[in-house]
């Protein structure tokens, strides 16, 4: 990784003047800028992913993948390459609002390879489409299903979070459940869409904080992602099982 010093950063509202974006075939607009650790090739790949019912929830938003995007107060800026010191201020996506539309920041520079740059985007998509759209009831009816036999594990630590107050015996329950279901149900979209645009081992998403959600509990939430949203032509939905 080549580390460049004093690296210029820019006002977002200046690249969302000069960056050009484009418009896939499901209606999303997205743009790269500056020097990326993911390709065009496979950029259009993880934009085709998302089936055209999911994109069209969004609207009036457009991607644009960066190297880092830096926070300062209120002000978003943008660097153009890596730099160390910048690394360790950037976040992974930042949202920067222009009238009624919204362009989402996402830093490539700050993940580094295909698979976190995709997922990061489909979290994106994820929450952007439940909180336009809400949740599937046939969806929340299997997610809650499980919750109430305790099965192991959540797909996020919010999820994970919010199973324990909805499930609980003090505060707001009703209010932790849907908050819950509106979690689970983004998450298991960020995946389905991942499987679709890279090859997924699961374990892959295991994290430190959580027990992740069992296997086969996934693979049940995400068969029922795929019946709501079917996968377009070239992309295939498929679960293989195997011994570790």
């Amino acid at each position: 990784m080549s580390q460049t010093a004093n690296v210029e950063t820019h006002p977002a509202a200046d690249v969302v003047r000069s960056a050009k974006v484009a418009q896939a075939a499901n209606g999303i607009c997205y743009t790269m800028f500056g020097e990326n650790t993911i390709s065009r090739e496979d950029l259009e790949r993880v934009i085709g992913a998302v089936p055209p019912a999911i994109a069209a929830a969004l609207q009036r938003k457009a991607y644009y993948f960066v190297p880092l995007t830096v926070g300062e107060g209120d002000e978003t800026r943008i660097a153009e390459r890596y730099d160390t010191e910048l690394s360790d201020r950037a976040v992974c996506h930042r949202n920067y609002n222009v009238g009624n539309s919204q362009c989402v920041f996402i830093s490539t520079r700050v993940m580094e390879d295909k698979f976190s740059v995709a997922f990061e985007f489909f979290i994106n998509v994820g929450h952007a489409f439940v909180e336009k759209a809400g949740v599937s009831e046939d969806f929340a009816a299997i997610v809650w299903k499980q919750a109430e036999a305790n099965v192991r594990g959540e797909s996020s630590m919010d999820a994970f979070e919010l199973r324990k107050l909805a499930t609980g015996h003090s505060g707001d329950r009703e209010k932790a459940r849907n908050e819950y279901l509106n979690t689970t149900f983004a998450d298991a979209i960020a995946v389905y869409l991942l499987s679709l645009a890279v090859d997924v081992d699961y374990y892959d998403l295991r994290e430190r904080d959580y027990p992740l959600l069992v296997p086969g509990a996934l693979a049940e939430r995400l068969r029922k992602i795929a019946e709501i949203f079917p996968p377009v032509s070239p992309y295939e939905f498929l679960i293989h099982y195997r011994r570790r």
